[in-house]
């Protein structure tokens, strides 16, 4: 069916291939005139024009043959320099082939270029974050750690300055001085994480001048199916500790340890909940001194003790969790496992160290939270690269909208890459490699 479908409509990634092939002869084809036209100096001075030409009304597609002629041109241009690269000497000898022409346009575009590993996705997206920076809106090229983000500015940082654009990378360490300077460049490198944090405390500022992500105007994403798939819903989450006194957890804990199930409280160990009856509430307040646990005064007292019960009643030692070194850690009821720094929110976890009489640890509110998801769907313009994206490119039409353009490879593979080997058990997996080593 696929292959008749295929022979009537033919194969969409073959047509887009075709399609962008016929552009990139026409950067070739700019280029080869700026190495007979251009000087080095004029290479900046071309910068300024197509900057100049997008303020009086032309559009980044407009000038998107010119644009990545000059990047090819300059990379030509800069043959043999030498720059410090995360303390080593780096020499540039990098001018981007026709397939690398191909993915740049891809990403421009705003689609994902799935290019296999080694094929130089670093310089390929040099070409479209030149371009849609001349906008003079910052463009933001996301990596999965800071290594590399800061690796990444300072060696494509000698090709962008030659160009006459500023680069930095945005790091967890920065202050806030140091994250608007960085801000103000017309690209950054970065995580997926810190430009995620950036955002929040952006959302957080009581004054607009602290804000430094100005625009969500561009973003290339690299490694996307594991920062658009994989981490997409992980939530970036900024909190900070209550002012809830931990000794309060303590009281409670005491206070509930003589009340008794179906008199004092109701459990519903099905729906996990627990609620006091009316004649705990009244032993509870005769036990407080108080007139009234209903008034709003004592809503958080009521939370506190609710929580104190849930310890008490639903929360089992060694099955929901164990003490070790002197803490409660979560024990997975999926797979049994300790999920170490992991712990209950809303003042749960400290009910159950007062229960076990370990020291409480304050409870930690949140201020702000995004998904990756959510936030990377907020930019004007999205594209991503991976040398692995078909296998969920459904997923990337529905969430993102985007689509995946499998770029072919510079020289054709001489490696095989076959299929994946899946065994029943450990046992069996063992004896294929013995067998498959004996062999060899």
């Amino acid at each position: 069916m696929l292959d008749f479908i295929s022979k009537v409509f033919g194969d969409y990634n073959k047509k887009e291939l075709k399609r962008i092939s016929k552009i990139v002869e026409k950067i070739n084809a700019q280029e080869e005139e700026y190495q007979n036209t251009l000087k080095d100096t004029d290479i900046y001075k071309k910068t300024l024009e197509f900057k100049e030409r997008i303020q009086n009304g032309e559009t980044v597609d407009d000038l998107l043959v010119e644009a990545f002629a000059l990047v090819k041109n300059a990379c030509r241009r800069l043959q043999g320099d030498k720059w410090d690269v995360r303390g080593h000497e780096v020499e540039w000898n990098m001018i981007p082939y026709d397939v690398q022409l191909v993915g740049g346009i891809v990403l421009h575009e705003g689609k994902i270029t799935e290019m296999k590993t080694g094929e130089g996705k670093t310089l390929v997206s040099t070409l479209p974050m030149y371009l849609n920076a001349l906008t003079g809106k910052s463009c933001f090229l996301v990596t999965v750690n800071e290594y590399l983000a800061q690796r990444d500015a300072e060696w494509m940082g000698g090709l962008y300055n030659f160009l006459g654009l500023s680069v930095a990378a945005t790091l967890n360490q920065q202050s806030v001085e140091e994250k608007h300077a960085t801000y103000e460049c017309d690209i950054i490198y970065g995580t997926n994480s810190e430009f995620g944090f950036d955002y929040l405390r952006d959302n957080m500022a009581g004054n607009p001048d602290d804000i430094v992500q100005k625009n969500l105007h561009y973003a290339i994403v690299d490694e996307v199916d594991s920062i658009l798939i994989d981490e997409a819903r992980t939530p970036l989450i900024i909190s900070a500790p209550d002012n809830t006194p931990v000794d309060m957890y303590a009281r409670y804990s005491q206070v509930v340890k003589d009340l008794k199930e179906n008199e004092d409280y109701n459990l519903d160990e099905k729906a996990n909940s627990v609620a006091l009856t009316e004649e705990g509430m009244n032993k509870l307040e005769k036990i407080l001194n108080v007139e009234s646990l209903y008034d709003q005064e004592h809503f958080s007292d009521v939370h506190m003790i609710e929580q104190a019960l849930k310890a008490k009643a639903l929360f089992r030692r060694d099955q929901n969790y164990v003490v070790k070194d002197g803490q409660v850690v979560i024990v997975d009821e999926f797979t049994g496992r300790l999920m170490q720094g992991r712990r209950y929110s809303d003042g749960l976890h400290q009910a159950i160290e007062a229960k076990e009489r370990v020291q409480i640890r304050r409870e930690s509110k949140t201020l702000a939270t995004i998904t990756l998801q959510n936030y990377f769907r907020m930019f004007d313009k999205l594209a991503g690269m991976t040398g692995t994206a078909l296998t969920e490119a459904e997923e990337f039409g529905k969430i993102y909208g985007l689509e995946v353009i499998s770029i072919p490879t510079n020289k054709p593979i001489a490696r095989q890459d076959l299929s994946d080997a899946i065994y029943k058990s450990k046992n069996g997996k063992y004896e294929a490699v013995a067998k498959k080593v004996k062999e060899l």
